[in-house]
């Protein structure tokens, strides 16, 4: 009864638009074009781009809403998964009604708009596992293993469609900012130090574990500290953070309770010609070969769940992943999402390293779920 209450705040012919725009062809950009147009934020490129945002942006997020609509086992009557979908008619129904662009001021009230559905869809990521989590409750044992395939090919799309709107939506924004940093082209840093990135990356997760344990170990970082290329330090730092924040949680629960040094977690920083690669090191006990494949699903976590312990909507804002089972899952699309990989091998009864590839070139498109 609540989907059917849900579903019906939205027209039937919003519904059937955004059925329609759901079918087009998306556009994909790649960072050296973000790059290169953005280098040059004049009033008729900012102009340019709006017009494409204002074409491009409704028919991912259509796409995206009626998904949310047709997922298996009920996940789509789940009250956090309404909400989401809400949400994204709700973007859609804004992005249909906007008239078209034609000069600066329609430009600039655009703008204003694109950057309050960027508020809006903060929480789709937390409220998303919440549903999931509902799911989950509900299931039968056996669906778990084998029939949930279809949920996380679901996700794997729908995040990392999410991360291409940010970040098309962010770089326009960010293009408005009247005194950028040297170097800085919206979201993309051309002249990014993976080095310093890693460094504040591991402080920040150091201080949840010493926020959570009481101790830390330590982390080691080797690489060439002048090495800079273009990327986005933002998603640069959040799939460090993630991976050292693994890496130092999974040391800390092996080595608590011994009498002996806590080893440190290292990292390796890399420029090949293609890839930078960065690469993550511990003797946390590593993972079995049996649980690898579950790694990267968006059901698998060996963390307490927070949103078990706070299971309503208006607590789904927390800022941990861990628990959810969604920080690697969500890293690797990061970095795919301009080319790159992650991957993980494993020793048990010794540590685990992650490998993080970034691309270098900058001219892979972006994949288009």
């Amino acid at each position: 009864m609540a989907a059917k209450k849900l579903y019906e705040t939205f027209s039937k012919s919003l519904i059937d638009e955004a059925h329609r725009c759901g079918c087009m062809k998306q556009t994909g950009v790649s960072l050296r074009y973000m790059m290169e147009f953005g280098s040059n934020p004049t009033c008729r490129n900012l102009l340019i781009s709006a017009q494409f945002l204002h074409k491009e942006l409704p028919i991912r997020i259509a796409r995206r809403a009626i998904e949310l609509q047709k997922l298996p086992y009920g996940l789509s009557d789940k009250p956090a998964v309404l909400k989401v979908r809400d949400w994204y008619l709700d973007s859609f129904r804004d992005l249909k009604s906007f008239p078209d662009i034609k000069d600066d001021n329609d430009e600039l009230e655009f703008t204003k708009m694109i950057k309050m559905i960027k508020v809006r869809h903060n929480n789709v990521v937390p409220t998303m596992a919440l549903g999931v989590q509902q799911l989950k409750k509900g299931l039968h044992p056996k669906v778990h293993t084998n029939g949930l395939e279809e949920i996380h090919q679901f996700l794997d799309r729908f995040y990392m469609s999410r991360i291409g709107i940010r970040m098309l939506i962010g770089q326009h924004v960010e293009l408005h900012n009247p005194n950028p940093p040297p170097d800085v082209v919206g979201y993309i840093h051309t002249k990014m130090s993976p080095l310093e990135v890693a460094r504040s990356a591991s402080e920040d997760a150091r201080g949840i574990c010493l926020r959570e344990y009481g101790s830390a170990p330590e982390v080691n970082i080797y690489g060439d500290s002048s090495f800079t290329f273009p990327y986005v330090p933002n998603h640069l730092h959040m799939m460090v953070f993630e991976l050292v924040k693994n890496s130092l949680r999974a040391v800390q629960e092996r080595f608590m309770d011994l009498d002996k040094i806590t080893p440190p977690v290292r990292i390796i920083v890399a420029d090949g010609l293609e890839d930078v690669t960065i690469k993550i090191s511990d003797e946390g006990g590593g993972i079995a070969r049996s649980g690898l494949p579950k790694i990267f699903t968006y059901l698998y976590s060996t963390a307490k769940n927070p949103l078990c312990e706070q299971p309503d909507l208006e607590t789904a804002n927390v800022a941990t992943m861990a628990g959810y089972g969604y920080g690697l899952p969500i890293s690797r699309l990061y970095a795919r999402y301009f080319g790159g990989d992650l991957q993980i091998i494993s020793m048990e009864g010794y540590g685990t390293d992650a490998y993080l590839h970034l691309s270098r070139l900058g001219d892979s498109q972006e994949p288009l779920p």
